[in-house]
């Protein structure tokens, strides 16, 4: 699947997309797949209270399961101004 990474996720990670595969059942079991590659990306998701996820562009939470899914978004809450 193709996850991608926007504002300081991508920053931290370094990549604004990539393609992952996957065993994940769920969002939070790919973001854990994730944080065991490389330190950058256990930066990216030490603290999930902080991030948003969409998985085929609908939001969603990190128990969402990802069966079926192309493409899951990280990216920090948007702000008004």
């Amino acid at each position: 699947m193709d996850v991608m990474y926007f504002a300081w996720v991508r920053e931290r990670i370094g990549l604004p997309k990539e393609r992952v595969e996957t065993d994940a059942k769920t969002v939070m079991d790919l973001v854990n797949e994730l944080r065991e590659r490389e330190d950058r990306y256990a930066a990216a998701f030490e603290d999930i209270t902080a991030l948003k996820v969409a998985i085929d562009q609908e939001l969603t939470d990190f128990d969402a399961p990802l069966a079926g899914a192309r493409e899951v978004a990280f990216f920090p809450p948007m702000t008004g101004g």
